[in-house]
């Protein structure tokens, strides 16, 4: 699984030793919440997205949605998601575990301003049951993202 991979990557910045490895899955915003015993919306999910013959993923709050719109704004494109068959062969992660460390080269990163809100939040860690706490600062530096993008709807207050 690629959990060993993100764990070697992970050490390159001291943090290998804080991956949370779980009994039970963490494959959804739901269940990796009720798995940590956060707020849903602190989950930060990774959505894979075709972009020409290449991949972006792009990183938000567990109770964000892509909003097309934006997303055609911001990247020139329909949001179109990765079918399942073709996530781990052009991201380098599984459905489930897909994060944004140890990806595959030339896929790019990008952190939605819904994740903005909190201190910290829980990406997984390239497996279904796994996932690590990080401060904003951390998922910048440990993800090497592009750029923040404000891509997504339905988690600001009305």
């Amino acid at each position: 699984m690629s959990i060993s991979k993100v764990r070697g990557y992970l050490k390159g910045f001291n943090a290998d030793g804080r991956i949370i490895e779980l009994s039970e899955s963490s494959a959804t915003v739901e269940l990796a919440a009720q798995a940590l015993g956060c707020e849903g919306k602190r989950i930060a999910k990774t959505l894979s997205f075709a972009v020409g013959d290449g991949a972006i993923l792009v990183v938000a709050a567990g109770d964000a949605k892509i909003d097309n719109h934006s997303f055609k704004e911001t990247f020139g494109v329909k949001a179109k998601m990765l079918s399942f068959d073709d996530v781990e062969a052009k991201i380098g992660h599984a459905v489930g575990g897909v994060c944004p460390f140890a990806i595959n080269d030339g896929v790019k990163v990008y952190l939605d301003e819904s994740l903005k809100r909190f201190e910290t939040v829980f990406p997984a860690c390239g497996s279904s049951n796994s996932a690590i706490e990080l401060s904003l600062p951390e998922l910048e530096r440990f993800s090497r993202f592009d750029a923040w993008v404000d891509v997504c709807k339905a988690w600001r207050e009305e």
